[in-house]
């Protein structure tokens, strides 16, 4: 994005966004003729035709040897504090609760928001579709005590939040990681919120699942923040990847005082034990890992802060990034990125981060487009999911698989993991059916 050079800023903003904006609304507007009659097809009615087999719809759950608990983390009520997603591997009992894919309507509102839709029937719409979505992790479950975990951090893409990166997460927690979803307030998250103190007036009453501890306190919720006509994007962008990483690494340093057996103050209501995270996370071994923006993110908290030991960057949006910055960032970084998204610009910015003494990997899934990294990838039939680009020609099942895996291989590596993920290793180097080793698109070495 705002790579000028290579296609306008209107294009390469849409290609980042959760969905392709234009091609929704031209869908949610439909109008199709049958027999020369012209029949008004709503949206819902469209996507679920496209959606016969949902049955076979949802979030895979994980595939390692770990059940996966989850829970969420907001510390400080303010916009300046930290709220998190965390994932674990944990103890679970059979009637365990699984939380919504999607909390609440107003991160649909949100959605609808991003992309400048009519909130009402978006609600309806989105709620229809993807309001009885599950996550395949126990809620407040206990966490499994069986030594010390890894620990990553995660950073979303524009327009997402916290929860839409839950396969990815949910696949980590079951190999064995602790992995903190942070949800950005940058206003570049399609919906987030805090609290502040109640003034006395009449409010709504609180969600039941995002009850504060303090009858004190009411929803405050951000919006994700369009770029104003005539505004300098770079400056927005960067601006906002600096304080991504802030939060990235507050969330860090969050953990690491829960480590060490400091107490915690969830503004949340939650049942999950936190002083049983005490000695539990192995702090020699952290990594951050982001898909898009979060790509961007990954780079600006490697340069920021030596604690991360290395970096998996999704579908990087670079673009974000101050080349100064480049020189700076001392560890391992594995781009793993989709065949679909790319332009030149953005491959030589990547480029420019090569090293012939720190190891830095890219690969291609070919045919997998840029949202085969966040969740929608699963939520749509097959058609429906390449007409709005959230699929691409791979299964999205397997383009995840590869993910997952070759991340796997490559955070065992650098974080010297004693585990099985080195059957793996040949991921890393894109040799496989369904990758590319580094980019397929040609890049000049002169532009690099």
């Amino acid at each position: 994005e705002g790579q000028k050079e290579e296609c306008s800023t209107e294009r390469l903003s849409t290609s980042n966004r959760v969905v392709q904006v234009p091609l929704i609304r031209k869908i949610y507007k439909r109008t199709i003729a049958v027999s020369g009659l012209l029949y008004k097809w709503n949206y819902r009615q469209f996507v679920a035709m496209g959606n016969s087999n949902v049955h076979n719809l949802g979030i895979p759950p994980g595939k390692g040897p770990h059940e996966v608990g989850c829970t969420d983390l907001m510390v400080g009520h303010t916009v300046q504090g930290t709220f998190l997603r965390l994932y674990y591997p944990c103890q679970t009992l059979a009637a365990s609760e699984r939380p919504n894919w999607i909390p609440c309507r107003e991160y649909f509102n949100g959605l609808a928001d991003f992309m400048k839709l009519n909130r009402v029937l978006s609600e309806r719409t989105f709620s229809y579709l993807f309001g009885s979505f599950k996550i395949p992790a126990a809620w407040d479950a206990s966490l499994k005590a069986d030594g010390k975990y890894p620990l990553i951090i995660f950073s979303h893409g524009l327009g997402a939040f916290r929860t839409l990166y839950s396969a990815i997460c949910v696949e980590l927690a079951s190999q064995g990681f602790i992995v903190a979803a942070v949800e950005h307030r940058d206003e570049s998250a399609s919906a987030t919120y805090y609290y502040k103190e109640k003034t006395g007036q009449k409010t709504h009453p609180p969600h039941q699942n995002l009850r504060p501890v303090s009858d004190n306190l009411e929803e405050q919720w951000m919006y994700y923040r369009s770029l104003k006509l005539g505004e300098n994007e770079f400056s927005l962008r960067n601006k906002q990847v600096k304080q991504r990483a802030d939060e990235c690494i507050r969330a860090l340093e969050l953990l690491i005082e829960i480590n060490s057996g400091k107490s915690v103050d969830n503004i949340l209501l939650s049942q999950f034990d936190w002083s049983k995270l005490e000695n539990c996370m192995d702090l020699c071994r952290i990594a951050v890992m982001g898909h898009s923006f979060g790509g961007a993110t990954v780079i600006e908290c490697l340069c920021k802060e030596v604690k991360f030991k290395c970096g998996v960057a999704l579908d990087t949006w670079m673009f974000p990034l101050d080349n100064e910055i480049f020189p700076s960032v001392k560890q391992p970084i594995f781009f793993i990125n989709s065949e679909k998204f790319h332009w030149a610009g953005n491959i030589v910015c990547m480029k420019k981060l090569d090293s012939e003494t720190i190891p830095r990997k890219m690969i291609t899934i070919r045919g997998a487009v840029h949202q085969s990294f966040p969740d929608f990838t699963f939520m749509t039939g097959n058609w429906v999911g390449k007409i709005m680009k959230l699929k691409g020609e791979i299964n999205p099942h397997i383009a995840m698989d590869l993910c997952n895996r070759a991340s796997l291989a490559f955070l065992q590596r650098h974080l010297h993991l004693d585990r099985d993920f080195n059957q793996w290793d040949h991921l890393i180097d894109g040799k496989d059916d369904n990758l590319l080793q580094g980019t397929n698109l040609t890049v000049l070495q002169s532009a690099i």
